[in-house]
């Protein structure tokens, strides 16, 4: 990735009623950017609108992300609006908190589903504009738990390693084609992203951690400075690396921790 300009650059931001997704638009939009905001509450993005430094420079759209035409009318607006699309943000997940044991079949499906697949099918449709963009990029909001898994949150970290993967690998087939791939991976926020999971919270769920503004900070920052991933906390990287070269220790720990 080369360095990039936020100026005027046409975002498509999932997940934008609360959280991360919230904070991005703000910050985006405060850097210049032309932004459509996409959220399944209508009376949040209107609020947001009214929060932004230029709302003129925000357009929304109340959708839920595994609906059939979600993206397309996305797209559509994206289209209508700015003229194209040059950021692909895909930000929207659903928590997953409690023992697999005593999870349902549906509950691991509506995880993967709004935190894998809906990604997928939205970089899927969005590549024709894209490849039209100017510097195009995706960003895909993972999480620290895409890289290393620890108890009570298995569909979640599933779902997460599964993006993460995918997120490497669509990284290379698309270098031809100019578009650059962005992982962001934070650890756990002090947002209501828990607050639609399926089970019990834990002390561990979003009680105590980054804000979403500061996440959303060092997403944008990795934006313009062209990283190909973003890992939030020194906790978080520690863990990582923790798990790179000593396994058998990084078991013991989650374990303890989970």
């Amino acid at each position: 990735m080369g360095r990039r300009t936020l100026v005027n650059a046409r975002v498509i931001v999932t997940g934008a009623t609360s959280g991360i997704g919230r904070s991005l638009v703000v910050r985006l939009v405060r850097e210049g950017a032309r932004v459509v905001a996409i959220g399944r509450r209508a009376d949040r993005l209107q609020q947001l609108v009214s929060e932004v430094a230029e709302p003129d420079r925000l357009t929304t759209l109340a959708v839920d992300v595994t609906e059939c035409d979600a993206c397309s009318r996305a797209l559509a607006l994206a289209q209508s609006a700015y003229g194209g699309l040059d950021i692909l943000v895909n930000n929207a997940g659903l928590g997953g908190i409690g023992l697999f044991s005593e999870s349902s079949p549906a509950r691991v499906r509506d995880v993967m589903e709004v935190n894998f697949f809906a990604p997928v099918e939205w970089i899927r449709q969005s590549l024709p504009i894209l490849r039209q963009g100017t510097k195009p990029l995706i960003v895909n909001v993972g999480s620290v738990l895409g890289h290393r898994a620890v108890p009570r949150k298995s569909e979640y970290c599933a779902s997460k390693f599964a993006l993460h993967g995918f997120s490497d690998a669509l990284r290379a087939e698309l270098a031809h084609d100019g578009i650059d791939v962005l992982l962001a991976s934070p650890s756990t926020t002090a947002s209501e992203f828990f607050d639609a999971s399926r089970g019990q919270k834990s002390a561990s769920d979003g009680k105590g951690g980054m804000s979403p503004d500061l996440v959303a900070d060092r997403i944008v920052r990795a934006m313009q400075r062209g990283q190909h991933e973003v890992i939030m906390t020194v906790g978080g990287k520690l863990l990582v690396w923790l798990d790179r070269l000593c396994p058998p220790l990084a078991n013991r720990l989650v374990a303890w921790w989970g």
